[in-house]
């Protein structure tokens, strides 16, 4: 038996075979997002099941973020569903075209390798990591914890993963459980944005300007019950904005109000910008702050630094043992040599991409366009019409990610990342940019 809507037909007698039959019809298309499911009594009637067994079918999707569920209005297919993520909505970048779209740094400010590889697998030869030894290098966790103090992040054990998202994704399933709600900025991260909804977590936008989240957007969000905040500290992706000390410290007392928050700290620019950090780790009783190794020494160096409260950091290494297990000690020692060895000259690659932003940011102030980028490696570019902007600068020979892999509810954008960008081609570049778009004024980023 089954029950019809629109073109498909549910399926399935336990709420593992509901829950499949209605998670395949939505990767194939057949549900579009928005689509409006049964009401339980419904269902369950016509497949001859009863009602609690949709119901936990319908909470399997829920907490795998396949659909959201509003009270008395129902249960819908998420408007983005976790199995569609924001990295799909890229553009194919025909031959010929400039690809400013990927967000990759430049690998020419990229240190070499070689030595530090050689190291690692000279130390493992004399002696290899095995079942049963500590998970984090004596001498990484050493310079990670110096080089925490020495921008001021509170006292806190170390740890590693395999990323940054790999480390938000084990501090949020620390602390959270299905359907509690995230503050996530907006723009942001899409990688992010597929995150929060697939561990079945509510985002609550929180928009940002050059400083930083805005501070009313986070009381807000901290009032509609928020129970965890996600923070860029620098750099962030897209706007490339970096919270200020008066705005850190605005955000600190807000969230003083609110000891039971969650708070994650991302910088994960670290290496690659001498910005001043200003972290908001230790504002509540249960904080990460986490660094990737990805822009400063290469994204295939799949290894993040964090350190945070005892407890989430006790609970994410939990986790990992019952995983992965450890981080490579191959990645660990390779790391702990550059950083050991000054590898990355931060004020040279900072100044870097600085002349490169800058001097787009200035082109288009110029034109009457209004952009942002105050540090990293990409310039976020509000417009009143996304798909118009991406498909004239496409056809002008200029390839930019289209703003929706980074908005929720914010306006539309696009971003352009300035990495493989020259001086001589800023002024063609900021030309066709300007005559795409309409001139779009705001004090905000949306």
């Amino acid at each position: 038996m089954g029950v019809v809507i629109g073109e498909y037909t549910f399926t399935g007698r336990g709420a593992a075979e509901i829950a499949a039959s209605v998670e395949e019809a939505i990767g194939q298309g057949t549900l579009a997002p928005g689509t409006a499911l049964p009401p339980l009594r419904e269902l369950a009637g016509a497949l001859g099941v009863n009602p609690n067994t949709v119901a936990a079918a319908y909470r399997l999707l829920r907490d795998r973020g396949v659909i959201e569920t509003a009270g008395r209005r129902g249960s819908r297919v998420r408007p983005r569903p976790a199995i569609t993520a924001h990295d799909e909505i890229r553009l194919e970048v025909p031959p010929g075209v400039r690809d400013l779209s990927d967000g990759n740094p430049d690998t020419a400010l990229l240190p070499p390798l070689g030595e530090a590889l050689a190291e690692a697998a000279a130390r493992h030869a004399r002696q290899p990591m095995l079942y049963g030894q500590a998970p984090v290098d004596d001498e990484l966790g050493t310079l990670a914890r110096a080089a925490f103090d020495a921008d001021g992040v509170p006292d806190g054990p170390v740890g590693l993963s395999s990323g940054s998202l790999d480390a938000m994704e084990r501090a949020l399933a620390a602390h959270l459980r299905p359907g509690d709600a995230v503050a996530v900025e907006d723009p942001g991260w899409g990688s992010l944005f597929d995150l929060v909804p697939a561990l079945g977590l509510r985002p609550i936008p929180v928009g940002v300007d050059d400083d930083g989240p805005l501070p009313h957007d986070v009381d807000t969000a901290l009032r509609q019950g928020a129970r965890a905040l996600i923070v860029t500290d620098r750099g962030q992706n897209p706007t490339g904005a970096t919270i200020s000390a008066a705005r850190a410290q605005d955000l600190r007392a807000l969230l003083a109000e609110h000891p039971q928050v969650l708070v994650i700290d991302d910088d994960h620019v670290h290496g690659l910008t001498d910005l001043p950090l200003h972290p908001l780790a230790g504002s509540t009783r249960h904080w990460m702050l986490v660094r990737s190794m990805a822009k400063a020494y290469g994204p295939d160096l799949r290894l993040a630094v964090l350190t945070g409260d005892p407890l989430t950091v006790d609970r994410i290494r939990g986790r990992y043992r019952l995983g992965p297990g450890w981080v490579s000690h191959l990645l660990q020692h390779t790391v702990t040599h550059l950083c050991r060895t000054g590898a990355v000259d931060v004020a040279a690659v900072s100044a870097g991409y600085a002349a490169r932003r800058d001097t787009l940011v200035q082109a288009l102030a110029d034109r009457g366009v209004t952009a942002y980028g105050r540090s990293s490696m990409n310039v976020w570019v509000p417009v009143p019409d996304e798909t118009g902007a991406v498909t004239r600068l496409l056809q002008a020979g200029w390839a930019v990610a289209p703003g929706a892999r980074f908005r929720l509810s914010s306006p539309p954008g696009i971003r352009i990342t300035i990495s493989p960008l020259t001086a001589h081609e800023v002024p063609a570049l900021a030309d066709a940019v300007t005559a795409a778009i309409r001139p779009h004024r705001t004090g905000r980023f949306g």
